[in-house]
């Protein structure tokens, strides 16, 4: 078939990857910068211990509840468009948060970052998904976007260890201002989106205020399971609501003419594996950062600072598992064939950190766990990112796109609760089996919160096996751009005359 101008590759993609890599990793640097700045932030504003969770509260539901949505934007809307109102908005957000005077103008802005971060995230992949036409070109792509995305919340602690540190916590707002605005004003000039691939269709507006809020909910239930208890009665109420308001949008995505979620994308066999071996690798690695943060400060007394620079062995490790390992082997072997050894080399790593305890050697132990789980994590991502829109219409990237944003934020959520709930149990019963033997209840204490958080690594270990074998059980496709598929419906789809190397898979944060 011959290429018209429309399908030759766009000349300046190479520069687009760069902005829209830079995007990412400031959205990918916000999720843990804020969370080394949240004491002092806490300190300086005068929010109550109850009221701190909001900080971070307010960025999840406002991101998790509008990922369907915004997906949806951009593909009407036009990709570029939304990327850059997204950065821009993203801009303003962390200026406001920056400087607030008080908690509710903190709560507010960082609401006003998931927001937009809602439309920068999916518009930022789908656009990568039809400016790479080559396979080839696509892995390298991918694998210096995974690499990227992966390790930018390690960069995430480090940056904010310093500008906590050394200047102040409002910093770890204001750094986002530059990076959005050099983002937006390079996506400006140099991104050019290809013709015809926009789904103009009417906006479901049903379906909008269904997955909104059942999205919010189910994201709520599992923030506020980690603070009041499963068994709390709000908890229970936000739970219910999410299975009734999601139950509802399903129904109504598979009756009205132009549905917010084509159930084609999720009812995919490959790319429904890919959704749910990616938001069980997630439960596992939020639990990770966040017991070997608390582990490395609390138990080891490094500064924010050391804590980062920590964790750079994995960056190390992710960038090389998607850069040489999954960038390498996309395009020769099939994705199952990298996710299921990926997953599982990710689990040996946090078996690893299951032998944690309170003298335990960072060079011995911690650091090569580190190496493993980088590797594992970066070698599985890559063909995942790939294979999240494989053969998949093009006016629906930007909606599949969003669907691995809310498959990973919904990881995270559930991730941070389910693993907080089990290690803050498993520390109990710690401290009342050896309390009468107690000397020091210091060292008591030290001793049951690193043996909470091994018992609840070794959940985080089954829930890696898990993520592989169903990343080798549902996942058939054959290698990405070979046109090779799996027999499950809509792995070849072709839409308005699209040559399909042109259907190109997205990832996102």
């Amino acid at each position: 078939m011959s290429k018209t101008l429309d399908t030759l590759p766009d000349p300046n993609r190479w520069k687009a990857l760069a902005f829209i890599a830079l995007a990412q990793l400031m959205v990918v640097l916000d999720s843990t910068i804020v969370n080394i700045a949240l004491p002092s932030a806490q300190a300086d504003l005068g929010i109550s211990d109850g009221n701190k969770q909001w900080v971070i509260t307010a960025y999840a539901l406002a991101f998790g509840g509008l990922l369907l949505f915004g997906g949806r934007i951009a593909d009407l809307w036009g990709r570029k468009r939304t990327f850059v109102v997204g950065l821009l908005g993203f801009a303003a957000a962390s200026a406001l948060g920056g400087v607030a005077q008080g908690e509710g103008m903190l709560f507010g802005s960082r609401a006003l970052q998931g927001l937009f971060g809602a439309l920068l995230a999916p518009s930022a992949l789908s656009l990568l998904a039809v400016m790479f036409s080559d396979a080839k070109e696509r892995a390298k792509a991918f694998g210096i976007y995974g690499a990227i995305a992966g390790g930018g919340g390690a960069v995430g602690l480090i940056l904010g260890g310093f500008l906590t540190e050394y200047l102040n916590w409002r910093w770890t707002f204001f750094v986002n201002v530059p990076f959005a605005i050099a983002a937006a004003a390079g996506a400006y000039m140099v991104i050019r989106e290809p013709a015809g691939s926009r789904n103009r269709s009417a906006l479901d507006i049903p379906g909008v205020v269904l997955s909104t809020l059942g999205l919010v909910s189910l994201v709520y239930g599992f923030t506020r399971a980690e603070s009041a208890g499963w068994s709390d009665s709000v908890t229970i109420g936000m739970f219910v609501a999410a299975a009734v308001l999601l139950s509802a949008f399903v129904l109504t995505e598979a009756r009205v003419k132009s549905p917010l979620l084509p159930l084609r994308v999720v009812m995919d066999r490959n790319r429904g594996g890919v959704y749910l071996s990616l938001g069980l690798a997630i439960i596992a690695m939020f639990g990770l950062f966040l017991f070997l943060t608390y582990y490395l400060q609390l138990v080891k007394g490094y500064t924010p600072v050391k804590t980062g620079f920590a964790f750079l062995p994995m960056i190390a490790g992710m960038i090389t598992g998607s850069t040489q390992i999954g960038a390498r082997l996309m395009t020769k072997v099939p994705p199952r064939l990298l996710m299921g050894p990926g997953f599982l080399v990710a689990a040996i790593g946090m078996l690893l950190l299951t032998q944690l305890d309170i003298n335990t050697s960072y060079a011995g132990v911690i650091l090569p766990a580190e190496l493993l789980l980088g590797l594992g994590m970066g070698s599985a991502f890559m063909p995942a990112m790939s294979l999240a829109t494989h053969g998949i219409e093009p006016r629906d990237a930007g909606v599949a796109s969003a669907m691995v944003n809310t498959s990973q934020q919904v990881g995270g959520a559930i991730g941070t609760a389910l693993l907080n709930t089990i290690a803050a149990g498993a520390t109990t019963a710690y401290v009342a089996d050896h309390v009468a033997g107690a000397t020091d209840p210091k060292l008591l204490q030290l001793q049951a919160t690193v043996a909470g958080f091994a018992s609840a690594i070794w959940w985080a270990v089954g829930i890696l096996v898990v993520a592989s074998a169903i990343a080798v059980v549902l996942i058939n496709t054959g290698r990405p751009g070979t046109g090779t598929a799996g027999a499950s419906g809509g792995s070849g789809e072709k839409a308005d005359g699209v040559d399909d190397e042109l259907m190109i898979p997205v990832v996102a944060h």
